[in-house]
């Protein structure tokens, strides 16, 4: 369940805490970093398991104007919430129901293969409507794409479409590795020569967008004219780079437990492994308590054992990853001692957490 806090509200535990006051300084940092590039809002995944409705809702608030997503579902929902006057991508993998909803609710389509190049303009001519494309290369992450062999008759292929009146081509698109500055210009190269191609062809673009988080930040030649971001405006950052605050980000979720039981030298929290707290931690990270960081010991199915400290009563608050208010760790530096990533973390919260809002105008509850 999404709940919202008001002032004062007493939190239930254990909880996914949002706060919407780190969300929007974050989209505004982004904003100003990435200027006078698009920032499109990844919300996928439930907005990375955060609740989907109230982050739309106060990105929208903030003028954010494009959202992204990996699947058609999302982005009908996504169009729902925001309204039409925002633009919504969406890059389904392959084939994919419900594209003739999506086409009519005027939802960009990122393609990345013949076959669903083909399904989405018989959809569109079955509706009446317009379908807007973004094609995407395959620029070496090969994580779908046209391969770049067969760019110039996907190109020409593209055009033909076109002609009918019910298929436009607005975007270009690709995912890069982020592994090194080598193979991340490499794949610029390749985007490049794409999009030198599709102008060629009479192709009228109105998007270039080929990087994400962090070389959104790090290279401005990467931002062309909009950029895909999704864990920096979340202040998740990216698995051994820059710290968070060094980007001028902050944390946004902080997942929260109680003490229900204290012992001699260890305390038990209220949230185990069943919530989504990896038991892999045990033994390699501190989590955050009302004396700073302690140790976490042991991670049980539905506990937590945890070093102790004085005064350490039942009822206490706990962070296992946040924004270091009691002196927690990020959701990346739990990642990074189990060898994942921050998202990772974050997502594996279970849905049966309440995620609880604070700072945003209240939204419907949506039943999770």
């Amino acid at each position: 369940m999404t709940e919202l806090l008001g002032g004062g509200a007493v939190q239930p535990s254990p909880a996914l805490v949002i706060d919407h006051a780190a969300l929007i300084d974050n989209l505004r940092a982004v904003r100003a970093r990435v200027a006078p590039a698009e920032l499109i809002l990844v919300v996928k995944d439930d907005a990375y398991g955060q609740g989907l409705a109230p982050i739309i809702a106060t990105a929208v608030a903030e003028g954010i104007t494009w959202f992204g997503v990996s699947d058609l579902g999302t982005a009908l929902e996504v169009r729902e919430l925001a309204g039409r006057a925002t633009r919504v991508l969406a890059w389904p993998a392959g084939a994919s129901d419900g594209v003739d909803r999506a086409v009519r609710a005027s939802i960009d389509l990122g393609v990345g293969d013949a076959a669903l190049l083909e399904t989405v303009a018989a959809e569109a001519r079955a509706a009446g409507a317009v379908a807007r494309i973004h094609l995407k290369i395959d620029t070496g992450l090969h994580r779908n794409g046209f391969r770049p062999e067969d760019w110039a008759e996907t190109v020409h292929r593209a055009r033909v479409l076109e002609q009918s009146g019910f298929f436009r081509v607005v975007g270009v698109w690709s995912h890069i590795a982020e592994a090194s500055d080598a193979e991340d210009d490499a794949a610029r190269a390749l985007f490049d020569a794409a999009v030198e191609q599709l102008e060629a062809a009479g192709m009228r673009l109105e998007l270039r967008h080929l990087a994400a988080s962090a070389a959104a930040f790090a290279r401005p030649e990467f931002r062309y004219d909009a950029v895909r971001i999704g864990a920096f405006c979340y202040g998740v950052r990216s698995a051994e780079g820059p710290g968070a605050g060094s980007l001028g980000l902050r944390p946004v979720a902080t997942l929260q437990g109680t003490v229900v039981a204290v012992h001699d030298e260890t305390v038990t929290v209220a949230l185990g492994s069943l919530d989504g707290v990896p038991s892999t931690l045990a033994g390699r990270v501190a989590v955050g308590t009302p004396a700073g960081p302690r140790e976490l010991l042991r991670v049980d199915a539905d506990s937590l054992a945890i070093v102790g400290w004085p005064g350490a009563a039942v009822g206490d608050v706990i962070a296992v990853f946040g924004s270091g208010m009691l002196g927690e760790r990020s959701a990346t530096s739990l990642a990074e001692a189990i060898g994942t990533i921050g998202e990772e973390i974050l997502l594996r919260v279970s849905p049966r957490i309440p995620r609880l809002h604070r700072g945003t105008a209240p939204v419907a509850s949506a039943e999770r």
